[in-house]
């Protein structure tokens, strides 16, 4: 199968030597390797009985919600959460939304509210899109977005423009690829970055892998930001993070859905591995994600938070854990 390396001509790289995200065939890799999930391991997992059931049933956590109808309009910066993978990042005036997910996904229900009406959810100035899964890349929630806020710009990953086109057309976007600078105004006073994630793609029936996934360092002259997206644990992609930008002032790691490990662990990190991820990072607060507000997995849904808190308490986590209110407004 033909192997080749594929990168945005007009962005800048940032790695030396990097040849561009690896394709074989039309399906990019996890840096040099290709990960396919089987369909045996669906099935297998839909056969099988969860040993922690009866604890996941008792389990009725929820992340709790802060209602603030002004977390738009609020001039100063900050980070806030508003469940599963979205944040508002407002840094130097500007704010960014990432992988707004508002509603419910298709069979699965939202467990938790936002903390303002989805119609207040303006001014926008940028999407940050990691990946193009449908808790990540929601539809109904993106065409909301722009309507609300027509002058949205997205910030996405190789090959995604085709996906976009279908869903919300007419919303710009400017692909990256790993180890990529975004095109940003000159007087943003701020750069973003693209990143590795261990991950995967799969929207369709025949789109495995054909649209990549990553992550974002958000950089200011007093700040850096790093936000995940979707991964599993790989340390070399960490470790080489922390070599370029240094150690984050904030990171936004996901640590749900990654039971059980036989279909989880190549694409989503349990507690103990974003703790892990953290360290190797050189991160100095964990604000976790990625948990609570849907139902994707096996754990019971108090489990993340639990066993992060126990690490944090033993003296495991190389820096601050913050467990983030939804709506929530975290002052940088």
């Amino acid at each position: 199968m033909k192997i080749a390396y594929f990168s945005n001509p007009d962005l800048q790289i940032i790695k030396p030597g990097w040849l561009g995200n690896k394709l074989v065939g039309n399906q990019f890799t996890n840096g040099e390797e290709l990960y396919q999930p089987s369909f045996l391991n669906v099935w297998k997992w839909k056969l099988s009985v969860n040993p922690q059931k009866a604890e996941k049933e008792k389990d009725t956590f929820t992340p709790p919600v802060k209602q603030d109808y002004n977390l738009f309009q609020t001039l100063e910066d900050g980070i806030v959460w508003l469940g599963h993978a979205t944040f508002l990042i407002r840094l130097n005036g500007i704010n960014f939304l990432t992988d707004p997910v508002l509603f419910d996904l298709p069979f699965i229900k939202r467990r938790t509210s936002l903390p303002c009406p989805p119609e207040k959810i303006k001014p926008v100035d940028y999407l940050l899109l990691s990946h193009g899964h449908r808790d990540h890349v929601d539809e109904k929630s993106l065409k909301l977005i722009y309507k609300q806020n027509p002058e949205v710009k997205a910030l996405g990953s190789l090959k995604m423009k085709k996906l976009l086109k279908g869903l919300v057309p007419g919303l710009p976007l400017q692909e990256a690829g790993w180890f990529q600078k975004y095109n940003l105004d000159e007087n943003a006073g701020l750069e973003i970055f693209y990143l590795p994630a261990a991950h995967w793609h799969r929207r369709g029936l025949n789109d495995m892998n054909e649209i990549l996934w990553g992550s974002f360092m958000l950089r200011t002259k007093t700040k850096l930001i790093f936000f995940a997206g979707d991964t599993a644990y790989k340390p070399s992609f960490f470790a080489e993070i922390k070599i370029l930008f240094g150690s984050p002032d904030i990171c936004l790691l996901p640590v749900g859905a990654y039971k059980p490990a036989f279909i989880m662990q190549g694409s989503h990190m349990n507690p103990a591995e974003a703790v892990q991820a953290f360290n190797e990072l050189g991160g100095k607060v964990f604000i976790p994600m990625h948990y609570g507000t849907f139902d994707l997995s096996d754990e019971p849904a108090g489990e993340p938070i639990r066993l992060l808190q126990e690490y944090a308490a033993a003296g495991k986590l190389n820096g601050q854990l913050h467990v983030a209110t939804i709506g929530e407004r975290i002052r940088l």
